[in-house]
């Protein structure tokens, strides 16, 4: 469990780097092999979230967890300065950032607090984009800004949203998130990386498609010419290949 008060040391930039450099379902392989969750129920959307901006490709960063409730004019009355506090604290944190909302009005939207302004102010203080349970708007202007969001759905205006608490752990799309988790988001959904999971997930998705490439991959390429008892011969050769170097590195099993 991530801690507030003692973040995990962030990971090397060049490592984030790479980590981006392939899409989820990749860097779930790898984690597969590393996590002591369950990796059938366990850190991943188990609800249907969406992508607004796939032509971005992947984002990865640090969990900024964050409460709304746009319906609720009352926040807005008990804490007035609740907006520059949360400001305040999340140009504190290391970056890169992805803010975490749960928005306290699902399955109803009733406001988004994502468009123009806000993707752009975040961008400005170090977020690479969002994932939240409730909407957004402005969805070109927020691309523009360079801001992605995986979001439930789009809506028309932001109603009386204001920050209701941050830093704090939150529940969206079935999954809980918790600050300082490791977000890796792109079309496919999203995985929740645990601070003790991190350092070793870059050598372990790495491992993982390289181990695809040369084992299974080859196996379906390159038996176009060959019978069907050959094609299977050579497919269930490669798997046993895959699964003997899942196990030598990991003591697991693996997908195959």
């Amino acid at each position: 469990m991530s801690d507030p008060a003692n973040p995990p040391r962030p990971l090397p930039p060049g490592d984030l780097h790479q980590l981006n450099r392939w899409n989820t379902p990749t860097i779930y392989n790898g984690w597969e092999q590393i996590t002591r969750r369950n990796p059938g129920r366990d850190a991943f959307n188990l609800e249907e979230t969406r992508d607004f901006m796939p032509q971005m490709g992947p984002m990865t960063g640090y969990a900024v967890t964050l409460l709304i409730e746009p319906s609720n004019p009352v926040h807005r009355e008990t804490n007035p300065n609740a907006g520059e506090e949360y400001r305040r604290y999340l140009a504190s944190l290391p970056g890169p950032k992805i803010v975490v909302v749960q928005d306290l009005d699902r399955p109803r939207v009733h406001g988004s607090h994502w468009g123009e302004v806000n993707a752009r102010l975040h961008r400005a203080l170090g977020c690479v984009g969002t994932i939240t349970d409730g909407a957004i708007r402005d969805v070109d202007e927020m691309t523009d800004a360079g801001f992605k969001a995986l979001a439930r759905r789009l809506c028309v205006g932001h109603a009386f949203v204001h920050p209701v608490r941050w830093g704090c752990e939150v529940e969206v799309f079935g999954t809980k998130v918790r600050h300082g988790d490791l977000i890796h988001a792109d079309k496919h959904g999203f995985l929740v990386i645990a601070p003790e999971e991190q350092e070793s997930l870059l050598d372990a998705a790495t491992f993982m498609d390289r181990n695809e490439c040369e084992t299974v991959i080859p196996a379906a390429r390159d038996t176009e010419d060959d019978g069907v008892e050959a094609k299977l011969a050579k497919m269930e050769a490669a798997i046993g290949r895959f699964r003997e170097k899942v196990r030598a590195k990991f003591q697991r099993d693996g997908e195959w």
